[in-house]
């Protein structure tokens, strides 16, 4: 509770921290918004492919032309400005950088970036959540190696429900259940981009308003992102998939208690510590009341009739037996919030959540039927969604990772709703993405078990 004050610090010390971005999506645009008002960080360098509409982003922001008009590195640090380019490469190397945002979204990118960014000695905060779960228990690892940070983003859901997960055990709560709402339905599973804004009931206008990327967007409505949250939280904080993934139930926030208790208590959660994600639509398409389609939650157990008649005397959110009860967030402010996880990482050496094992997994699941020669297309694309799955199943499997579905080609035709091994697709052992899987399936084992 004094990342303010440490940040005022470092200002009146005239040492800010000095921090660089790649990506400057709808996630990093967010982020700079308010860090061009944060007194302590400064914002040295922003590194994007499409570089004008970076800048455009950054005035959309609401940058001006001076800020954003350094010439190169070294005098955006003499100055205190901020130079955009697309030279990743040179932003992560630079000596004065203190923290790399990785806010690509490409995993096979993102892999890359962090690797070098450790490399240089730099603390990492990876938005790219893709990226985390494909090989973040590796990355973690050899960033404490080398006395770096490696992070998850604050304001991005995974944090928040790790900050949650961490709330509750440090209050001597068991956790039963932690996750998330979102706008679910079984048939949004063959969203494509071209029907994302229908099933996300947004305007094209709305969408475009907003800066919003159909493809990236239909990873939240088709499932995949809700996969791949729930992935990284579990294997952040130790919880663990139910078996068969994610079952999205309709659930109000004033029912998570009731809903994700145990099953052998009568609820809906397959196992004490586990995840799940809530939908703010019924089956029949009907709105759930009180929906939790932005927001973060946590289910804990009353362990003693003292405990149980608190959750009562203190309007917890508790279920009809006072067992259990649910403590929720609202909403989420992504990009707005992250400079939190900045601050963490640089002036208390701390990460707001990272991966210390590998218990979950998310694998490529048909969209439709798929021939043999089709290449795939990835995340939010037309072809695969991405299934949470225990890490140990997807290992016996052979599943397909979700990050490694894209730009390669099918081997065998695959029948819709079919999940993909890595043996459907001709994966190249050479990419440096498929090695570091490799490698961290293999430095992993077996995944460890709950924490």
């Amino acid at each position: 509770m004094n990342l303010s004050r440490l940040l005022e610090a470092r200002a009146e010390a005239g040492s800010p921290v000095r921090v660089g971005i790649i990506g400057a999506g709808k996630f990093g645009t967010m982020f700079l918004a308010q860090a061009r008002r944060t007194r302590g960080l400064h914002v040295v360098g922003i590194a994007d492919l499409d570089v004008a509409k970076a800048r455009a982003n950054c005035r959309r922001g609401g940058w001006s032309a001076e800020q954003i008009g350094a010439a190169d590195l070294d005098q955006a640090v003499k100055k205190g400005t901020t130079r955009i380019d697309d030279d990743a490469p040179a932003l992560i190397a630079h000596p004065a950088l203190d923290v790399l945002i990785e806010a690509t979204g490409d995993p096979k990118v993102g892999i890359r970036h962090c690797l070098a960014a450790i490399d240089h000695g730099k603390h990492v905060v990876m938005v790219n959540v893709e990226a985390d779960v494909l090989a973040g228990p590796l990355l973690a690892r050899r960033a404490e190696e080398a006395g770096v940070v490696y992070s998850l983003a604050w304001g991005d859901q995974p944090a928040l429900i790790a900050e949650h997960v961490d709330w509750a055990r440090a209050c001597g709560f068991s956790v039963v259940c932690a996750g998330k709402g979102t706008r679910y339905h079984p048939d949004f599973h063959r969203s494509t981009p071209d029907t994302v804004w229908d099933n996300y009931h947004l305007s094209q206008e709305e969408a475009e308003r907003g800066g919003m990327n159909p493809k990236m967007f239909n990873s939240f409505i088709d499932g995949t992102k809700s996969g791949i949250e729930m992935t990284a939280v579990c294997n952040a904080t130790g919880l663990t998939p139910q078996a068969g993934g994610l079952t999205f139930p309709p659930c109000s926030r004033y029912d998570l208690a009731e809903m994700l208790k145990p099953a052998s208590a009568g609820g809906l959660a397959e196992h004490v510590g586990t995840t799940e994600v809530v939908s703010s639509l019924h089956r029949d398409m009907s709105p759930v009341s009180d929906d939790l389609m932005m927001g973060t939650y946590v289910v804990i157990e009353g362990e003693s009739d003292y405990v149980r008649n608190c959750f009562e005397e203190y309007r917890m959110l508790p279920d009809s037996t006072f067992h259990y009860a649910a403590l929720y967030r609202p909403t989420h402010m992504i990009g707005l919030e992250l400079g939190i996880s900045v601050a963490s990482a640089a002036l208390r050496g701390e990460p707001t959540g990272s991966p210390t094992g590998f218990r979950s997994d998310v694998i490529a699941c048909a969209k439709r039927p798929l021939k043999k020669g089709e290449v795939l297309d990835g995340e939010g694309g037309y072809m695969v969604w991405g299934r949470q799955s225990p890490a140990i199943d997807s290992l016996e499997f052979g599943g397909l990772p979700l990050g490694l579905a894209s730009g390669v080609p099918l081997t065998r035709d695959i029948a819709e709703g079919e999940l993909l091994r890595w043996s459907d697709a001709a994966v190249q052992d050479a990419d440096e993405a498929v090695r570091t899987r490799r490698e961290m399936e293999a430095a992993f084992g077996r995944p460890n078990e709950p924490a």
